[in-house]
């Protein structure tokens, strides 16, 4: 089963067994502008829920991207280092940042599900 869920930081995830799949939303995009450069973690890197991940940054800003949980970096998207622009055009989909292997399947249990960050999104503007 493929679930989808969000982090208040606006990070998304989903999740097939204990692989997650991370990214930013379509709502962070449109935040961040265009993006022209993605810093992707090492893969092995083992990651803790909260902190800093990757970095993007767009011609507005730089911004940290965070772990959603702790893992460790299985893969990341190599794409993005010649097309930063893909996080704009398909945040959810081909825009992925990297993939962790979740060392506490548990710790996503409490993240937003599409409705309840559709809703937060639209709270913050």
């Amino acid at each position: 089963m493929t679930a989808r869920r969000y982090t208040e930081d606006h990070e998304w995830l989903t999740i097939e067994g204990d692989v997650a799949v991370v990214g930013i939303s379509n709502h962070a995009q449109e935040q961040l502008g265009d993006i022209v450069f993605v810093e992707l973690p090492e893969v092995g890197k083992v990651l803790e829920k909260g902190k800093d991940a990757a970095v993007v940054e767009s011609v507005k800003a730089a911004s940290e991207i965070y772990a959603p949980a702790d893992g460790e970096v299985l893969e990341v998207n190599e794409a993005l280092n010649d097309e930063p622009g893909k996080v704009n055009s398909d945040p959810e989909g081909d825009g992925w940042f990297f993939k962790m292997k979740l060392a506490d399947a548990g710790q996503v249990a409490d993240l937003m599900d599409d409705a309840a960050y559709k809703s937060f999104a639209e709270g913050q503007g």
